[in-house]
């Protein structure tokens, strides 16, 4: 089965979307999960779950354009729709689009359980388990003397070993809520404790039955980077012998600058030393930002194009945010008031609540919208839809990467899910 995107139009209902595709609007309500299918807006997006898939001629399209689209050749797009290869084509037509051929991939999905919401989590897992190759429990934090302080886990390892998905124990710099650098340094610095860190690591992995290792170290002295590769060195050292593959989280630079933010991570030593690493290319909109696209394909791409230059390709996964936020003006830094975080399901639904039109951003290849709450204070929210993963995908593809990691479970993004498995063959390893 090939998906159809298909984008809400004025004066359109899903009785008559479901008329023009050849099938019930039930299956497209079901497919989207929508709450009810009598309300949808202007610039939604939504999944047509049809056999094949069809394709709109816009302006300035040529059969050779629409073909690099959608991964197939001018004479095989000419064929199936009964055209010569040197037809030039009207604005509008309609061309069929063939079965596209699905890339093999890694997915990783990161899990943050919390007491509080276990029974949720561990049902959200059972969910998506068998969309995955990897599933990522976050975190377990070392303590200064080298002793890890374990997350919440309940049955969560098990649920996804008997799955055929391989559990991956993700060890932060967390201190106190926030990712420390001074921790991180003692850690580097004070080989007894590293050392400890190591040997309860593997412990902790033979007892529970993590496979992967994957270190998510974040804002690093620039100081700290040579001392950073030779922890990842010892690490490796340490856990191939057992068994264990080792990862990393990357922030999202487009240079080898030492300096600034991130310049404690070296992309082509970790990427060396690492089985494989993980891009965070998402947060350019984040809580404290001006309202803007959380993953702008634009940005994302200068992160991919950097990345290969100093990695294999074979070993990046491309981050993907499964969330959006809401931004109440007037912005921060000025106000100091955090945007909300929303899945991409609670974005369209709270755009059809207030039956606000959703726009999108073509540099971005992102969907917002604006509104107003009933005190009149105006709103911007940027979140991810059908046309925005699908573009990650091509990007994907198109760099022919080792797969997708997604930050993080529980966020609902029905379309994500199925826009998947319509693209990729997803790896067991």
């Amino acid at each position: 089965m090939n998906l159809q995107i298909h984008v809400v139009q004025q004066g359109q209902s899903l009785y008559g979307i479901g008329q023009a595709y050849g099938i019930p609007y039930e299956q497209i309500a079901q497919a989207n999960e929508l709450q009810d299918p009598s309300r949808i807006v202007v610039g939604q997006a939504l999944v047509i779950p049809i056999t094949g898939s069809y394709h709109w001629v816009q302006p300035g399209q040529s059969l050779y354009v629409i073909s690099r689209l959608y991964g197939t050749t001018v004479d095989e797009l000419a064929r199936i729709n009964g055209i010569s290869p040197n037809s030039i084509l009207y604005v509008g037509q309609r061309l069929y689009i063939p079965q596209r051929t699905k890339s093999v991939i890694d997915v990783l999905l990161y899990v943050e359980p919390r007491e509080a919401t276990m029974e949720a989590t561990v049902a959200e897992v059972r969910r998506r388990v068998g969309d995955l190759t990897y599933l990522a429990m976050f975190s377990y934090e070392p303590q200064r003397d080298g002793t890890l302080k374990p997350p919440p886990i309940d049955d969560i390892p098990e649920i996804a070993a008997q799955a055929g998905v391989l559990n991956a124990m993700v060890v932060s710099n967390l201190e106190n809520f926030a990712f420390s650098a001074d921790l991180a340094n003692v850690l580097f610095t004070d080989k007894t404790a590293q050392n400890r860190l190591f040997e309860n690591i593997i412990q902790t992995a033979s007892r529970i039955g993590y496979s992967d290792i994957h270190f998510d170290f974040e804002f690093l002295r620039p100081a700290d980077r040579e001392m950073y590769n030779d922890f990842l060195r010892n690490a490796r050292a340490r856990f191939h012998p057992s068994g264990l593959t080792l990862s990393a989280a990357l922030p999202p630079k487009t240079s080898a600058d030492v300096t600034g933010l991130y310049g404690g991570i070296d992309y082509k030593t970790v990427g060396e030393i690492c089985d494989f690493v993980t891009l965070m290319t998402y947060e350019w909109g984040y809580s404290f930002s001006e309202p803007q696209a959380v993953s702008p394909l634009n940005q994302v791409r200068r992160v991919v194009e950097f990345a290969v230059s100093q990695i294999p390709r074979d070993k990046i996964f491309l981050g993907q945010n499964l969330y959006g936020y809401d931004w109440t003006y007037p912005y921060p830094p000025e106000t100091g008031v955090a945007a909300k975080a929303l899945s991409p399901q609670q974005a369209v639904n709270l755009a059809i609540s207030r039956n606000a039109n959703i726009q999108f951003d073509t540099t971005a290849q992102a969907p917002f919208f604006l509104y107003w709450d009933d005190e009149g204070v105006r709103h911007d929210v940027w979140f991810e839809d059908a046309r925005s993963i699908q573009a990650k995908f091509n990007l994907i593809k198109e760099f022919d990467l080792r797969g997708i990691m997604y930050w993080k479970l529980g966020l609902a993004f029905p379309q994500n899910w199925l826009l998947l498995h319509d693209n990729f063959t997803i790896r067991k390893r």
